[in-house]
């Protein structure tokens, strides 16, 4: 994964920035036992979904790879050497 940019995106960063705090916010009502709390908490999780989306829908998200990237991807895996791992 270390070679891939996944996740790596404003979209992505805030969406679950906003997620993250959704959960610490449900989290804590569970432990104050405060119902409505906790669904307030899974509201902001959801929200931070929709921003996610929204801001990818906005060109902050990743790109899509084109067919021509995606075949010079495939032609430069093909050329690389597979290399053996040696267990003892």
């Amino acid at each position: 994964m270390a070679g891939s940019s996944h996740g790596h995106t404003p979209a992505a960063w805030t969406g679950v920035t906003i997620a993250f705090i959704g959960f610490c916010i449900s989290g804590a009502f569970t432990v104050l036992a405060s119902p409505l709390g906790f669904w307030a908490g899974i509201v902001v999780i959801l929200i931070g979904g929709v921003v996610g989306m929204v801001m990818k829908a906005a060109g902050l998200g990743m790109a899509k790879e084109s067919d021509e990237m995606r075949r010079a991807r495939e032609e430069a895996g093909r050329a690389q050497p597979h290399s053996q791992v040696q267990v003892r």
